[in-house]
C-alpha cells in the first residue's frame, strides 16, 4: 500500500511539470510558435515611403507571412495578433504603395462593399504607383530579411 506523503508528493511534482509546461507556452491562443519584433523604415529614392504595405512572405513551405502597413515610412510587423512580429526564419519582402483616387472607387461602391465589375477595374488601374511595380512581387523584388529570435529591424532603400 503507498502512503499518502508519498501520493502526495507525485501529485505535487505533476502539477509542478504541468505548471512549468504552462510557462513555457507561446503565450497566446494562436497556435503558433513566439514571434519576435519587426520594424523599419521604408525609403523611395531616399524619401519615406508615405503609405504603402510591406509583407514578409516565408522562403520555407512551413513558414507563414507576416505583414504591416507603411506609414511615414515605418513599419512593424503583424503575423496573426496586431504587431506580435515574424517568425524566426528567411523571407521574401514586398512592397505595394499606391495612391488611387477613392472618390471613384466610392462611386464604384455599391452598399459599401467594392464590387469587381469593369468600373471597379478600372479604378483600381488608375491608381498611381508610389513605388516601382517590381516591389509589389517576391520574385522581382529583390529584398530580403532573416528574421531572428530577437528584436528585428529592417531598412529598405528602394530606387528604380
Amino acid at each position: 500500500m503507498i502512503s499518502r506523503s508519498i501520493v502526495s508528493s507525485r501529485l505535487a511534482v505533476v502539477f509542478a511539470g504541468f505548471g512549468l509546461l504552462l510557462a513555457l507556452g507561446c503565450g497566446d491562443d494562436t497556435g503558433l510558435s513566439r514571434r519576435y519584433p519587426v520594424s523599419g523604415t521604408v525609403k523611395y529614392k531616399g524619401e519615406p515611403v508615405a503609405k504603402g504595405q510591406i509583407t514578409f512572405a516565408p522562403t520555407s513551405a512551413d513558414g507563414r507571412a507576416a505583414n504591416g502597413d507603411i506609414v511615414d515610412g515605418s513599419y512593424s510587423l503583424t503575423t496573426a495578433t496586431p504587431g506580435d512580429g515574424a517568425l524566426p526564419g528567411s523571407y521574401n519582402v514586398t512592397v505595394v504603395s499606391v495612391e488611387a483616387d477613392t472618390t471613384k472607387l466610392k462611386e464604384v461602391a455599391k452598399g459599401g462593399q467594392f464590387h469587381h465589375d469593369k468600373d471597379f477595374g478600372k479604378a483600381v488601374a488608375s491608381a498611381k504607383k508610389l513605388v516601382p511595380s517590381k516591389y509589389s512581387l517576391a520574385d522581382t523584388s529583390g529584398l530580403k530579411a532573416e528574421v531572428k529570435a530577437q528584436s528585428n529591424k529592417f531598412d529598405f532603400d528602394l530606387t528604380d
